[in-house]
This record gives C-alpha cells, structure tokens and sequence, in this order.
C-alpha cells in the first residue's frame, strides 16, 4: 500500500468526525463535534488559498490518504500563530525558595503560574493515526510532513514553535490533573471542560481560573503526579518531538498537566536538514529512504520515497514519483527518514 500527505477538502469532514470520536478524549484539536470540525476546514481552506505572506493566525489540517483506495487514515494540523484570536494560556512550572533563620531550614516549594509566555508561536498538533495503520511509519509520516510543509513555507510561519502532548487520562476518561486543579474552580468535569474549550475557545479560563501562582504541594497526589507527564500513547511522540530537537521547559497544559515541548523553528531537525532538489530522472535504481515532499500551498503532497543525488539533482523512485504525481523537472523538498 502507498500513501501520501495532502491538503484537508470540505469532503473529508466525515472522515475527520469519525476519527475524532477514536481519540478517546483530551483531544482538543479533533475534538467529535462537526460544527467545530467544519470549521477547521473552512479555517484551513482560507489558510490554503491565501498567497504568500507575513505571519498570521492561521490553520492548515493535512490528511494521510491511501494512494490506491483514497481512504483518509489519519491526520494532522499545524497552527502559524497561537494565542490570536484567545489567549493562549499554559501552567509554567516555577520554584520559591524559602529560609528560616530561627529553624535553619531552608523550603523549596514547586509552584504552578499561568502564562502567556508562549503566544505567537506556532504549533504542530492535532495528530491522529487511525488504530488500524499503526504500523510503518505512518505517525513519522504524519508528523515529519508538517517539518517539510514548514520549510516549504517558510514566511508564513513564527520563529518559535511547540507541540501539546495529551497528558494523563485515566481509565474513565477523566483527567487526574483537571480533578486536583482546575475542576475545583469550574464546576465541570474533565470530559465536558475539554469539549467546550475545543468548539468555544479559551476565554471562559481566564474568567475562571485563578490567577495566583498555585503551589504543587496543596495538590492531591494523583494530580501532582501527572504535571508534566504525557498520556502513554503520547511517549512515542514525545521522543520523536525530542529526536526533532524539541524540549521540555517547564510548561504544562492547564487542562490535564500534559507536557509542552517547544523548539527554535529553524533549528527542527527535519526543517533544518531538509533540501529542495529538481527531479532529473525517475528510475528504481536504489537511493536513501526519504521523505519526500512538493507542492505550493494546497497542492502540497508528501510521501515516502527513495531519494539519490544525480547532478545538479535528484533521482527518484517511480513509486513515491507516483504518490507525489511529479514527473522529471518538478521541484522536491526532501530529507532522511532516519
């Protein structure tokens, strides 16, 4: 089987519903709500058809698409601007130190604070592999693609950028971090909280949630536990945010204490290694394993492939040559699939 990454089309809103209602909540950015979902698409449409220009706050959902049945199998999206439209609010974990003379002691007590440190960058999110094609690549497809679809336009996005990771969810859906914390202060449970933030934005937290910095220790320890920690189908991603150069700073996810990674945008290893390449010739004849990508805005698509240097470019495999829909003469971004 072959598959590809392309721009999402108002017909794939069915697809997208029907793999929203998998991701077993704590899913904000694929949230089971078709009104919201129709609206990532007509946000995302904008996005695709506006020309180049300066950063914005924008959305662009790419599907996984099987080349030979154009089954949709999965998906992603990537945000150019956070914090725009809503605030953009995280939990930055910080230390107060306290010494006492009399008892010569000295306390150290981990604090939560809300933020706004992270507005204006941009965000890769929203990554979903249907369960059924967990296997081959395909999450590093999904994931890696939006590096290549960055690269290739570079103008419309910021100088920062991070990545949420869904954090610890337990057996019932609910959220052990959101029980301890938040949910003392807004009368709604984790699965019920997180759906309004994904149709309705963030504005009803900074309404509610308090502004003072939170010290950790006045936690129930179910909720300490979980600051920082991603859900344990999300530890494969973190390590593959980490192989990209992303790290973790201290910010964690007011919703469930799920950790976010952030990385100097031109310093993301997929993005600083990738080479754009004229194709010189389409033959089977070896080459290194790539990602592969081409196209402008919403005609970008992008496979696996076999990629060797010929020249002043590149040779590539009929196979990905295929998936891609390019032929000799087109222009490719490429980099190692490691």
């Amino acid at each position: 089987m072959s598959f590809r990454i392309r721009a999402a089309v108002d017909d794939d809103l069915q697809h997208l519903y029907e793999m929203a209602k998998l991701t077993g909540g704590g899913f904000t950015n694929l949230p089971p709500d078709r009104r919201a979902l129709t609206a990532k698409l007509e946000r995302s449409h904008a996005a695709f058809a506006r020309g180049d220009g300066p950063v914005q706050d924008e959305l662009f959902v790419l599907i996984l698409e099987n080349t030979e049945t154009r089954e949709v199998r999965g998906t992603c999206q990537i945000f150019t601007q956070v914090g725009q439209s809503y605030p953009f609010y995280s939990y930055r974990i910080g230390q107060l130190t306290q010494h006492s003379k009399e008892l010569n002691r000295t306390f150290r007590a981990d604090m939560l604070s809300l933020a706004t440190d992270l507005e204006g960058a941009s965000e890769v999110g929203g990554l979903f592999l249907h369960p059924g094609e967990r296997a081959g690549g395909l999450g590093l497809l999904l994931a890696r693609s939006r590096y290549l679809f960055i690269k290739m336009h570079r103008a419309r996005f910021a100088d920062r950028i991070l990545a949420e990771l869904r954090g610890v969810i337990d057996e019932a859906g609910g959220s052990p971090f959101w029980d301890g914390l938040a949910g003392r202060f807004f009368g709604m449970n984790f699965q019920d909280a997180d759906q309004f933030n994904a149709i309705n934005g963030h504005q009803f937290i900074a309404d509610l949630m308090p502004k003072h910095p939170i010290y950790t220790a006045m936690l129930t320890e179910s909720a300490r536990a979980a600051i920082g920690l991603p859900h344990p189908s999300g530890r494969a991603a973190m390590r593959m945010l980490e192989n990209e150069g992303f790290a973790f700073e201290n910010y964690v996810d007011i919703f469930d204490g799920g950790p976010t990674m952030t990385a100097r945008t031109d310093r993301v290893r997929s993005i600083a290694d990738a080479r754009e390449s004229r194709v010189v010739a389409i033959d089977q004849d070896g080459g290194t394993e790539a990602l592969v990508a081409t196209g402008n805005l919403a005609d970008f698509r992008c496979a696996f492939g076999h990629v060797r240097a010929a020249g002043n470019g590149v040779v590539l495999s009929p196979r990905s040559a295929a998936a891609l829909a390019v032929s000799e003469g087109a222009l490719v971004t490429h980099v190692a699939r490691l």
